[in-house]
């Protein structure tokens, strides 16, 4: 793929409009992007919720463009008088480049052609590969890379900017915790005599029920936590607050519950001092594995090869693989089998084992 002008594009912006852990699993490329654009001023237009993000990865971003939605795209409903004033305040910006790093391209290339960039680059379904050429123009993307079809998220996305031109820094990645994380962290230390290294979070919701695991399971797995000497932390985020109900009602043990009580950042400090996070396949297991703290990850109905966290012996992924795996539903519409095959005495006997073999994760002296 050759992009004329490489390394001095004044004015970019990358399009991924998409949730937390996706996000992360996408700082690779941004790292790549803005280390082979030194002098570059680069914009990220995504979810609203994202600029959070944005601010916290000012290393890489320099600005944000908050996405309302567009058809085809199911991560947010769509307003017409919405996008069109977003396709406007894009153009307004004359981007030199534009980056489509949202997915194959079925729809977000549209989104990202009519940017109004002098250049945009992405991935094109492969369907839309003209036969033999080295690159696509569906939907006006001049320099297009065939959707990969296998491989982890985090290398997919480093697959765009690798053919782009970019040298990859590494796949690793980052959570940044500013000084306020810190010392809110602290305070909840004090507050409620929490030693870091001696606490194990549980995070037991996502955003789609399909991947969730029963909550009864994860409060099992709370009591039988607690029972071997760890204090138990309940997380979550404001819409999780009835799953978070559900398992401490069903808890025998005592578990702190911060479900919907912290900042994102908070939360992260937490999982960063932690000796295990035990989570489903969510935003969390990324935060696990960008920070260094070990975790048991039940993988429910996703695509376990490309969401899993890349380093297998800090973070312990657990699956069942029937025929509908991976699933796009948002409710299971079989049995959930993917979820109701992962017993209690499975996950246990993986956290005992990370817990056994934990030489320090969570411990930041």
């Amino acid at each position: 793929m050759d992009i004329p002008g490489l390394g001095t594009h004044r004015r970019i912006v990358v399009f991924r409009a998409l949730q937390l852990g996706d996000m992360l699993c996408a700082v690779p490329a941004l790292r790549a992007i803005r280390l082979g654009e030194p002098s570059a001023r680069i914009t990220l237009a995504g979810l609203p919720w994202a600029e959070s993000f944005a601010a916290r990865f000012k290393a890489y971003i320099d600005d944000f463009l908050p996405f309302p939605g567009a058809p085809g795209l199911p991560e947010q409903n769509t307003d017409a008088e919405k996008l069109h004033a977003f396709e406007r305040q894009c153009q307004d910006r004359h981007f030199d480049l534009a980056v489509q790093l949202h997915g194959s391209g079925a729809f977000s290339n549209a989104v990202v052609r009519r940017m109004g960039a002098d250049r945009c680059v992405g991935f094109v379904p492969q369907r839309d590969m003209p036969s033999g050429a080295p690159q696509g123009t569906a939907e006006g993307i001049a320099h297009g890379l065939p959707w990969p079809e296998t491989g982890s998220e985090v290398h997919r996305c480093l697959a765009l900017t690798g053919a782009m031109g970019y040298q990859a820094w590494g796949d690793h990645l980052e959570f940044p915790l500013a000084a306020l994380d810190y010392a809110t962290f602290q305070v909840l230390c004090d507050k409620f005599r929490l030693e870091p290294g001696r606490f194990v979070v549980v995070h037991p919701g996502s955003r789609m029920p399909s991947r969730r695991w029963p909550v009864e399971r994860f409060a099992s797995i709370a009591d039988k936590v607690t029972r071997l000497g760890y204090r138990v932390i309940l997380t979550g985020g404001a819409q999780e607050r009835e799953i978070a109900d559900a398992l401490t009602t069903r808890a025998h043990e005592p578990i702190v519950d911060f479900c919907s009580k912290t900042s994102l950042g908070t939360l992260a400090a937490l999982i960063a001092h932690a000796r295990l996070l035990i989570c489903n396949d969510t935003g969390v297991s990324h935060i696990a594995a960008a920070l260094g703290t070990r975790s048991v990850v039940v993988a429910c109905g996703s695509d376990v090869p490309r969401w899993a966290p890349l380093d297998a012996t800090r973070h312990d992924v657990l699956a069942k693989y029937p025929t509908c795996r991976p699933c796009m539903f948002h409710t299971c519409p079989y049995g959930h089998e993917c979820a109701n095959d992962i017993s209690v005495a499975e996950v246990m006997r993986h956290v005992q084992a990370m817990l056994g073999t934990d030489t320090g994760a969570g411990d930041m002296s």
